[in-house]
């Protein structure tokens, strides 16, 4: 169980970190999209996005304060929760092709990352 958890943080540490630099520094191009955020929205997601995927990964490598990855992962679930809720509210498309199913996948990865590092198997 704890090899299947470190995989599953390290991809969502890769995929929040390649989101996060694309939304801290595609801000200008994303603020015309479906999403209406302003760049400075944008920014900062990307921002808690990438501070996150760093948090899912080091502390609990170096074992300070590990509890510090699964509030990372809380913080992530629920980041890409209400950006899906608002995707959601501007669209109101619910086909295969539509992101929220990953958006969805990605949140449901998080959050139980976050209750396995809680709950299951803890870092000692």
């Amino acid at each position: 169980m704890n090899r299947l958890l470190w995989i599953l943080q390290a991809v969502l540490a890769f995929l929040y970190l390649a989101g996060g630099a694309y939304k801290l520094f595609a801000a200008d191009e994303l603020a015309t999209t479906l999403v209406a955020l302003p760049r400075g929205g944008w920014a900062v997601l990307g921002i808690i996005e990438m501070a996150g995927a760093v948090l899912l990964i080091v502390p609990a490598a170096l074992r300070a304060n590990p509890s510090l990855s699964a509030l990372a992962a809380t913080v992530l679930a629920g980041e890409t929760c209400a950006l899906a809720a608002l995707y959601a509210r501007a669209s109101l498309e619910f086909a295969p092709t539509n992101p929220l199913w990953w958006a969805a996948f990605m949140a449901l990865l998080a959050a139980f990352v976050a209750y396995a590092r809680l709950h299951i198997r803890p870092i000692d």
